[in-house]
């Protein structure tokens, strides 16, 4: 399928939906959010196996994942990834790539998916919102997992292709403000109300995602995005539980994951009440 094609089919999963005459969304980063790990680098193994990778590049991964997981790839760092990625796929086969995604999806995605995220996405879907997800990684690797999610639409890097191969040229790339851009562009698009819309992110870097819509969550937060949130009034929420998709969850386990969004949802609420208050009674 091509990127066109996939776009095309992410426009029409998102007006599954009934349309209200103000429609609202909830924007879910995906690696470190909805999922533990990075939903790029989750799929090296197998792209070793199959060839794609020589050790060489999966020690690289490796780094860069060790990288992504204690928070120390700012956005220049990033940018350098983003760079190093570009270099790495450079004529890869589309097809392969695809299949392989398609393959191993269950392996690699389902067992690092957090319960409490599935939870959250029930909820706003329960409530009439789209889900979208927004992430850095590309198209071919996030449609995928939209789809065994059961999200309403995506926001993805995208690269460019010639002759069923990648070039090497990243002609989107989804970091940082362009996250925002994004979400503003797709808002225009179909009507989004994004003051009343949500948005949950682990990385400081998203900082312009949360802070385009009205409700902004702090997932995870390390040092950096924890005072952002304060200084923002966006709540803060911990996810603890990655749950296979193939495993139910427990009635108690259920209650006990709702009963830890609800209470993070309300403290998020009257802190930015509170700041609100307190920024109304300062002098001028």
């Amino acid at each position: 399928m091509s990127q066109t094609s996939m776009r095309a089919a992410s426009r029409a999963a998102s007006r599954r939906l009934p349309r209200r005459a103000h429609p609202t969304a909830a924007f879910f980063d995906l690696d470190k959010t909805i999922i533990a790990t990075s939903s790029s680098s989750a799929f090296g193994r197998s792209f070793l196996d199959e060839g794609l990778l020589t050790r060489a590049d999966a020690l690289r991964a490796a780094y860069a994942q060790f990288l992504f997981q204690v928070g120390g790839a700012d956005e220049r760092q990033t940018s350098r990834l983003r760079d190093a990625l570009s270099e790495l796929i450079e004529g890869w086969d589309v097809a392969t790539v695809r299949r392989i995604v398609a393959e191993t999806l269950h392996e690699h995605i389902d067992p690092v998916v957090y319960a409490e995220a599935l939870e959250l996405i029930r909820r706003h879907q329960d409530n009439g919102r789209d889900v979208i997800i927004v992430s850095a990684s590309v198209v071919d690797v996030v449609q995928p997992i939209a789809d065994l999610l059961g999200a309403d639409g995506i926001i993805a890097s995208e690269l460019e292709t010639d002759g069923g191969r990648y070039t090497g040229n990243v002609t989107r790339y989804v970091f940082g403000q362009a996250k925002a851009d994004a979400i503003a562009e797709l808002a225009d698009e179909r009507g989004y109300d994004l003051r009343h819309s949500y948005a949950y992110s682990d990385s400081i870097t998203d900082a312009p995602m949360l802070s385009v819509v009205g409700h902004g969550f702090a997932v995870n937060p390390d040092r950096l995005m924890r005072r952002a949130a304060i200084e923002h009034g966006w709540g803060m929420l911990r996810f603890r539980k990655p749950v296979s998709l193939g495993s139910p969850v427990t009635p108690k386990e259920a209650t006990i994951i709702a009963l830890s969004i609800g209470l993070g949802l309300a403290f998020g609420w009257w802190l930015f009440r509170t700041l609100t208050r307190y920024a109304g009674d300062r002098p001028t």
